[in-house]
C-alpha cells in the first residue's frame, strides 16, 4: 500500500503528530510525506518526499496576525502546484490541514481523509469562540475538503473525534518540578515579553524562540532555539508553562498534569476555539498581554492550578 500524508507546516504540531505516527503506519505500507508551509521550526527526521512554501501564518511581535505578510506570502503557483502533486499514485490520503493536497485530490477525483485537530471542527460538536469571526470560521469550514474526517480535541466532543495523540516521550515520562516556567509564544518577539519575565526574579523562565540560535542566559531568563527534544524536557521538568493557544502543547501539559496558561494568538480563530475549549477544563486563558497587567497578575495567574485526568 502507498500512503500520501500531507502537512500543514505553519507550525510544529503538524510534523510532532506525523513523527509519532510514522512508524505505526509503515506497518501498513510505503509512506510519502509532503510538508507545506514555512512557519514551522523544527528539523524533523521525517523523509519528505515533496515540499511546497504553500500558505503560511506571519505575526506581529505584539501577539496577533501580521495579515500583510500572510498576503504576501500567497504563491500564485498553488494551482500549478495542486494539478503536478501525484496524489493519484496513492492508495491512502492522509491529510492534515493542507490546501494543496486538498485541492489536487478535488481536481483528480481523489478520496482523502481530513485527519488532526483543525478536522475536529468539522463537527458542530466541538466548543468555538464566541467572537464574531467569520473568515475564522470559513477557513476552519472549508479550508480543506476531503470525503471523510477524522478529528483530535482535548475531549471526544462527537463520534469522529478522539483524544490527543501524545508521544512516547511524555507518555513515559516522570514529571518533576524543577521550579523554572517554560514559555512557548511565537506570536510575541522577546523584547515584548522581558519586561513583564525580568521582574519576578523569584522565577527561572526557559523560553523558546526562534529569535537565537543557541542557549542564551540573561538574568532569570534563558533563551532557547526551538527544538523538540529540549522543550520536551523542559516541559517535562518545569513548574508550569505559558503558551498560546495551539493544541499539542496543551494537551501534553495537560496530560503531565502542569499548571497552564494560555494565551492564544489574536484574532486566530481555532486558537480562540481551543481557549474555549480549554476554559471548560479549567484552564486560565487570557486574550493578551497588556500594560496594565503586572506580572504579579500574570504569575498570579498562572499558579492557578489545573485538575486534568481526561487526556489518554
Amino acid at each position: 500500500m502507498k500512503i500520501f500524508y500531507a502537512i500543514q507546516g505553519t507550525g510544529n504540531g503538524h510534523i510532532s503528530r506525523a513523527e509519532q505516527l510514522y512508524p505505526y503506519l509503515q506497518k501498513h505500507g510505503e509512506v510519502d510525506f509532503f510538508l507545506s508551509g514555512s512557519n514551522a521550526q523544527l528539523q524533523t527526521p521525517l523523509p519528505i518526499k515533496y515540499r511546497s512554501s504553500g500558505i503560511s501564518l506571519h505575526y506581529k511581535t505584539t501577539g496577533g496576525m501580521d495579515y500583510g505578510k500572510i498576503s504576501k506570502s500567497l504563491s500564485f503557483n498553488i494551482y500549478k502546484e495542486a494539478k503536478a502533486l501525484p496524489v493519484e499514485k496513492y492508495d491512502v490520503i492522509i491529510n492534515d490541514f493542507e490546501f494543496i493536497t486538498s485541492l489536487a485530490c478535488s481536481l483528480k477525483k481523489k478520496k482523502s481523509i481530513q485527519f488532526g485537530h483543525q478536522a475536529s471542527f468539522q463537527s458542530k460538536l466541538t466548543p468555538r469562540a464566541n467572537t464574531f469571526n467569520p473568515i475564522g470560521n470559513l477557513i476552519l469550514d472549508k479550508f480543506v475538503k476531503s470525503t471523510d474526517y477524522l478529528g483530535l480535541h482535548f475531549e471526544s466532543y462527537d463520534k469522529n473525534i478522539y483524544n490527543p495523540i501524545i508521544k512516547d516521550e511524555i507518555i513515559n515520562a516522570t514529571p518533576v518540578d524543577h521550579g523554572h516556567i517554560t514559555v512557548y509564544l511565537p506570536q510575541y518577539s522577546v523584547s515584548f515579553l522581558s519586561p513583564y519575565l525580568l521582574t519576578q526574579s523569584k522565577f527561572n523562565f526557559e523560553i523558546f524562540t526562534k529569535e537565537v540560535t543557541q542557549v542564551t542566559k540573561y538574568k532569570n531568563l534563558i533563551l532557547l532555539p526551538i527544538d523538540n527534544k529540549t522543550f520536551t524536557n523542559s516541559l517535562i521538568q518545569c513548574h508550569a508553562i505559558i503558551t498560546a493557544g495551539g493544541f499539542e502543547t496543551p494537551a501534553e501539559a495537560l496530560y503531565l498534569k502542569k499548571k497552564l496558561l494560555s494565551i492564544p494568538i489574536l484574532k486566530h480563530f481555532e486558537q480562540e476555539c481551543n481557549g474555549a475549549a480549554m476554559k471548560k477544563l479549567g484552564v486560565t486563558v487570557i486574550v493578551q498581554f497588556k500594560l496594565t497587567h503586572s506580572t504579579e497578575d500574570i504569575v498570579n495567574l498562572l499558579m492557578q492550578q489545573v485538575s486534568y485526568n481526561q487526556v489518554a
